[in-house]
């Protein structure tokens, strides 16, 4: 299939070269052709240019963009699109001066988004999920990263991350997944951490890779959470099952962790 815009009234982000990031004073220069026209060719851009310069192309689909804008989808890298219910009450309680720390102690945060996940089934966590991955879409999002962590058992991440591959099957959309199965501890493990890494490392990451299910790995390495030798642990285990490492870290507090996804070559350090 081949499409071709043309009359474009500014296209951005065109550049002579390929560059992997822009930083620094680069970050405010924005490369655009105004009264452009875009040629694509099998989702694979092959041309683009100033109007003036377009000759002879044939295209099974032209559309004319005049007085319209043409940029890159938005690749969104860290999301946690699939979840069941919402925690709406939270964020009154945040107005009202409780912290995040506060919130979870009380059982709500991740404990409480679990706890609704567990209980709801994976066709109706699906249908859920997707109204949202709808909605990024019509704002632009064309690359989407979502994580698991929302679940907390075996049964329950494993739901979510099979929700996040049907989406990766049946959306015109790049998704990744990422198993973030070490987000907190359950209730039932508050006093028996080990024994959750121990559900994680031996029973979690093996069905996990039998599956394909996820791209990635991912820890929330905090006080409180999974300290620098758990961490080290998991994303360890986690390469052994083909994962490749993502670490939360600096949320609350600086401890190390961004050395430690330095010594693992993960692939982004998230707050």
């Amino acid at each position: 299939m081949s499409v071709l815009i043309t009359n474009i009234k500014e296209l951005l982000q065109v550049r002579d070269t390929n560059v992997l990031k822009v930083s620094g004073k680069e970050m405010k220069i924005l490369p655009t052709i105004k009264n452009a026209y875009l040629y694509i060719e099998d989702d694979t851009i092959v041309e683009y240019g100033s109007m003036q310069d377009l000759t002879s192309l044939e295209a099974e689909q032209v559309i004319d963009a005049t007085g319209k804008t043409v940029l890159p989808t938005w690749c969104d890298s860290h999301t946690h699109i699939v979840y069941a219910g919402n925690r709406e009450q939270e964020f009154v309680d945040r107005i009202n001066g409780l912290s995040y720390e506060d919130i979870a102690n009380r059982g709500g945060g991740i404990l409480n988004s679990a706890e609704k996940l567990q209980n709801t089934s994976e066709e109706d966590l699906y249908q859920q999920s997707i109204q949202r991955v709808h909605k990024v879409m019509k704002l632009g999002t064309g690359a989407l990263e979502i994580k698991s962590g929302y679940g907390l058992t075996v049964e329950a991440e494993l739901k979510m991350l099979r929700v996040i591959k049907r989406i990766k099957k049946e959306f015109p959309i790049k998704v990744k997944a990422t198993f973030l199965g070490a987000h907190a501890l359950p209730k039932t493990y508050k006093e028996d951490k080990k024994g959750y890494l121990d559900l994680i490392i031996n029973e979690m990451l093996p069905k996990i890779e039998k599956e394909q299910l996820a791209h990635y790995m991912d820890v929330f390495c905090e006080k409180g959470y999974f300290s620098l030798e758990d961490t080290d642990r998991l994303l360890t285990a986690g390469k052994k099952h083909g994962l490749t490492p993502k670490i939360h870290v600096n949320q609350f507090n600086a401890f190390g962790g961004i050395a430690l996804g330095v010594k693992h070559n993960a692939l982004s350090v998230d707050l």
